[in-house]
């Protein structure tokens, strides 16, 4: 049985004319006669009482036609699904991120995303940065959002916003009311760090104060940039923070702008990237990775951002 012998059933049956079902099906009778010939005889029963004035649904074919129209119906539904899945209007995207990018930009796009494409779901998982490029490479997430431009020959990455970093003083700190510093002045600082084992940011800025003359001397490592924030803010040390982050204390919790080692300084950043499987062809991955890119691309300046989900995104007193 053809898909076009039950096409060719259901239309006749709606005419009742092999005329001007021919003619709607834009064949010539002789081929459409045969196709329902064939039909009947695969099927042992007769479709249609034909006479020479009349075509009529025979018991059979009153039989036959609901399923005849559930197949096409579903085939109807089938084109629709893998037009949208191939459009990218339905499927699956999975992100990787860590905890503390749900306090920047990124809940107001999947919120604008769901808007958009309510079809798409979304899952976010919350993991540590360290994790996120074999995951990657595993298939368990199809998009990494971090402050780590890790690329090779499977993965690809992208700038999604600029994030300079500051240095976080608690109060009364003999640098918080000082300009912009250096990591040279942080000589002999306590530190509060995020764990070195899984924030390749955290080594970057280690590696940078190395490279400044000195190790800083940590006193405490944790998970994320919040914990970091507080425990500045309760006396235990200095930190080199992102800048959209650094006012989730304001109130207890100076920041200053960091001087690089040298003007062309790329390492004290904390930029954030999308990173994805370059071969990946799920056209959902491919419609939110370039949905996001274009969004962020119209951010404003992280001085003239509004606080966004809790976080901060305009700078004062990080002169």
């Amino acid at each position: 049985m053809e898909l076009r012998q039950i096409r060719y059933f259901t239309v006749l049956a709606e005419e009742l004319s092999f005329t001007r079902a021919a003619r709607r099906l834009h064949v010539s009778q002789p081929p459409l006669s045969f196709q329902i010939a064939s039909l009947e005889a695969e099927l042992g029963a007769r479709l249609f009482d034909r006479t020479s004035r009349s075509v009529a649904l025979s018991t059979a074919g009153h039989a036959f036609l609901p399923h005849a129209q559930a197949v096409l119906a579903r085939l109807d539904e089938a084109r629709s699904h893998v037009a949208r899945v191939a459009g990218g209007l339905q499927g699956r995207v999975q992100v990787g991120l860590a905890g503390s990018h749900f306090l920047g930009p990124f809940p107001q796009f999947i919120q604008q995303f769901r808007q958009q494409r309510p079809e798409v779901e979304v899952v976010l998982h919350e993991m540590t940065p360290s994790g996120h490029l074999q995951a990657l490479r595993d298939g368990r997430l199809d998009l990494s959002v971090s402050r780590n431009p890790f690329s090779d020959g499977q993965i690809s990455a992208a700038l999604l916003w600029r994030d300079p970093v500051v240095a976080a003083f608690p109060p009364g700190h003999r640098l918080s009311s000082h300009g912009p510093v250096s990591l040279a002045e942080l000589f002999g600082e306590d530190f509060v760090f995020l764990r070195l084992d899984s924030s390749p940011f955290a080594a970057r800025l280690f590696d940078a104060c190395v490279q400044a003359g000195f190790a800083p001397r940590i006193v405490q490592q944790v998970v994320e940039i919040p914990a970091v924030l507080n425990l500045v803010a309760a006396g235990l040390g200095v930190a080199l923070v992102p800048a959209s982050l650094a006012l989730l204390r304001a109130d207890a919790v100076r920041t200053r702008k960091l001087l690089g080692l040298n003007e062309s300084d790329s390492e004290l950043n904390g930029d954030v990237y999308v990173a994805w499987r370059t071969e990946n062809a799920v056209s959902a991955v491919a419609a939110f990775k370039q949905l996001l890119l274009d969004w962020t691309g119209m951010l404003p300046p992280l001085t003239q951002r509004p606080t966004c989900a809790g976080a901060a995104w305009a700078l004062p007193g990080a002169d």
